[in-house]
């Protein structure tokens, strides 16, 4: 669980603020959709949420389950019971939210289900804040700090649970092996064999292995600029910016690192800049490009 300040800057900050809870956020939030339900007196009704902030909830259940009826009965009064899965550990949460149905309509303008709005009657618990405010924080991250840099050393690798800072890479579709620098939200710059002239411009698709919990994802761009890196002419310096739509998975990962480092010990300059030359060349033979082991930012 995170601080108790932690979580009341995520209320005061997102309360009014829904996440939609499409297949890429159910992945992210470890959402049990088949055990989400609603208690309305001492009856229960499947549903599915469709979305959620920390002042209320929409989720679409049938028209002929009986639970308007229900809910003309118990004066609107209903509970919405959430489960979520955590990604790390395996262990399921699971609680119920008091709410009051402030209005419904069909759904998708169809005549067998209706979206329901669910105003909750206090504050949520402190497990729903966590986890959607990592989720909204996140998307805040990505729009206001895209370009800063987390250098890649080996307590950052430990840090973001980085599988290995040597990864594939397919440039123009030719499979590649490189050495992670740095990642932000906007791209990443690599350590590779090759030849500035005839990578530049090049479209490439970057292969991330994360642990605790496992991720292995794609991500594509393209290579805006080449450095040379001194003292080593069969390697240079490749900065790579995302032209594909980041995983959500890959934001929250980078945002719960950057949210718990300070400014000046976690950044490099923004990725989209001219990459510096490197100061020294790292100790490795020339063939083997996976065999650093300098930890510096380059």
């Amino acid at each position: 669980m995170l601080p108790r300040q932690k979580l009341q800057d995520y209320y005061d900050e997102f309360k009014s603020i829904p996440i939609t809870f499409n297949k890429e956020v159910i992945q992210v939030t470890g959402l049990q959709a088949k055990q989400v339900i609603l208690k309305c007196a001492s009856d229960f009704y499947p549903c599915f949420v469709w979305s959620t902030s920390f002042e209320e909830a929409k989720v679409v259940a049938s028209n002929k389950s009986g639970l308007i009826e229900k809910l003309k009965e118990s004066n609107n009064s209903v509970s919405i019971k959430f489960c979520f899965k955590q990604p790390a550990g395996g262990e399921q949460v699971a609680f119920l939210v008091t709410t009051r149905m402030i209005g419904f309509a069909p759904y998708a303008g169809g005549a067998d289900m209706s979206m329901f709005t669910l105003r909750f009657s206090q504050r949520p618990p402190d497990d729903l804040i966590e986890i959607v405010g990592r989720i909204l924080e996140a998307n805040v991250s990505f729009s206001k700090r895209k370009n800063e840099r987390i250098v890649i050393t080996p307590d950052t690798l430990r840090k973001l649970r980085f599988s290995d800072k040597a990864v594939g890479v397919a440039v123009e579709g030719v499979p590649r092996r490189c050495l992670v620098r740095d990642i932000s939200f906007n791209g990443a710059r690599l350590a590779m064999v090759g030849i500035s002239k005839f990578l530049i411009g090049k479209q490439a698709v970057i292969k991330f292995n994360f642990d605790e919990p496992a991720e292995n994802y794609d991500i594509s761009g393209k290579i805006q600029n080449v450095e040379n890196i001194a003292d080593r002419g069969d390697m240079v310096l490749v900065n790579m910016i995302y032209t594909d739509t980041v995983p959500m998975v890959y934001k929250v990962r980078l945002n719960d690192y950057l949210s718990t480092v300070r400014p000046d010990s976690r950044l490099a300059p923004p990725v989209s800049e001219a990459a510096q030359p490197v100061d020294a060349a790292p100790p490795q033979p020339a063939d083997d490009p996976t065999a650093e082991t300098d930890s510096s930012p380059g």
